[in-house]
């Protein structure tokens, strides 16, 4: 199996488990030209900015270290034009998780990191 069908299985895991959790999937694979954002959902009165980060074992480290600065400023622009695209007010709560797959376990991380705009 290639590792965009990995990708994409382990996003639908993660989409999966939020929905068991009371999240509602708003968007998948959400991209504009500044990045892709994996899962955006609503939570309460949050908007939820989720990146899905898989590792088969953690022999290249935990899936949540592979989420840095970097990989935070691009989802944090996306984030800027999805709320715009979508008209969300400026106040609005937004909010960046991750979901991390480890073999078969789940890890879910509110709050990961803050905007980084």
């Amino acid at each position: 199996m290639n590792k965009r069908k990995i990708g994409t299985q382990k996003e639908e895991t993660a989409a999966a488990y939020l929905r068991e959790c009371g999240l509602t999937i708003l968007e998948m694979n959400f991209r504009s030209r500044m990045g892709e954002i994996d899962i955006v959902a609503s939570d309460a009165d949050y908007t939820v900015f989720v990146e899905v980060k898989y590792r088969k074992t953690a022999s290249a480290g935990v899936p949540e270290e592979a989420v840095g600065i970097s990989k935070a400023r691009t989802i944090s622009k996306t984030a800027d034009y999805y709320r715009v695209l979508k008209k969300l007010p400026p106040d609005a709560k937004i909010r960046f998780d991750v979901v991390a797959i480890e073999g078969s376990t789940i890890r879910w991380h509110k709050n990961a990191f803050p905007y980084c705009g």
